[in-house]
């Protein structure tokens, strides 16, 4: 077994021997801890045929623990500085990949199929930048990528409203646009101490398994998340006067939202944090006609 590089001792070794110096800017903070790392890609369920997809590997010190547990590991780094570190780091490992990109513009598909053609499960597996976790995640989901899944380390806030449930006062727009793809649940909360250097907030891996199918089927995905963020708007106000204000022409559309309202059995004077992924799923679809057929 070599020796883990998520030690305090082993990661200073490794900054000092590179002269490295974090960047605020993109968020970087390495853990330190490999218990941590080894209860996140247990989270995984990695056999030795799944692929792992990373984000932001740092030094390496989750790099390996996947390395150790997959068949093959592709990892996107933006930080060219990192490159030669990772070179050195991961050079036990022969089962890696590291690709110098954006996760934000890489086509990761492509390189899902180039780097492992012929594995049927594959998970991404991630600390997170903290500053783009939302959009990291959303653009893996909307590029219908052959994953059975993710387990990603965040800030605890956000893996709070991604997993938020209906009537709670984390429950939101977001919580719906991840959950309208996949389960979500947190898997475990992460300690400050375990990272260097300490972030300012506390974090949380959180487990997103795919759904088979969403759990409402709506005529178009894009007007649901529309629907959803209007609603949400200002939290305080209800559902039919944020749908009036959040949505195109819709002071003027106030009787027709009242009618689709009324027809899928929502109270106007409900508030969007009441309403479920699937309630949200037949009120867009009740509002479709009025707000996107040139009505």
């Amino acid at each position: 077994m070599n020796k883990d590089i998520a030690t305090p001792i082993r990661t200073k070794e490794i900054l000092n021997k590179y002269g490295f110096s974090f960047k605020k800017s993109l968020g970087q903070n390495f853990l330190i801890d490999p218990n941590i790392l080894r209860n996140i890609v247990g989270h995984a369920n990695l056999t030795k045929e799944s692929g792992a997809i990373e984000v932001g590997p740092g030094i390496g010190a989750l790099t390996e623990h996947l390395a150790r547990a997959a068949k093959k590991v592709v990892s996107f780094e933006i930080d060219q500085r990192l490159l030669p570190v990772l070179e050195d780091t991961l050079s036990p490992y022969d089962n890696v990949k590291i690709v110098h990109s954006d996760i934000l513009k890489a086509d990761v598909k492509q390189v899902i199929e180039e780097e492992m053609p012929g594995i049927q499960d594959i998970m991404v597996v991630a600390n997170l930048p903290y500053y783009v976790t939302t959009p990291i995640l959303m653009k893996l989901l909307n590029d219908q990528l052959p994953i059975r899944g993710f387990v990603v380390m965040m800030q605890k806030e956000v893996a709070d409203r991604i997993t938020a449930k209906p009537g709670t006062k984390e429950y939101g727009s977001l919580s719906i646009a991840i959950q309208y793809y996949v389960t979500a649940e947190v898997a475990m909360t992460v300690p400050k101490t375990v990272f260097m250097p300490q972030p300012n907030v506390d974090s949380a891996v959180i487990r997103l398994i795919r759904h088979e199918q969403p759990p409402v089927k709506v005529i178009n995905e894009e007007f649901l998340f529309e629907v959803t963020r209007a609603s949400f708007a200002q939290r305080r106000k209800t559902i039919l006067n944020n749908l009036q204000s959040g949505l195109p022409s819709g002071k003027e559309k106030k009787d027709l939202i009242i009618e689709a309202l009324e027809s899928v059995g929502v109270e106007p004077t409900r508030r969007g944090e009441t309403l479920s992924i699937e309630e949200f799923g037949k009120l867009a679809d009740a509002l479709y006609p009025h707000f996107c057929n040139g009505q």
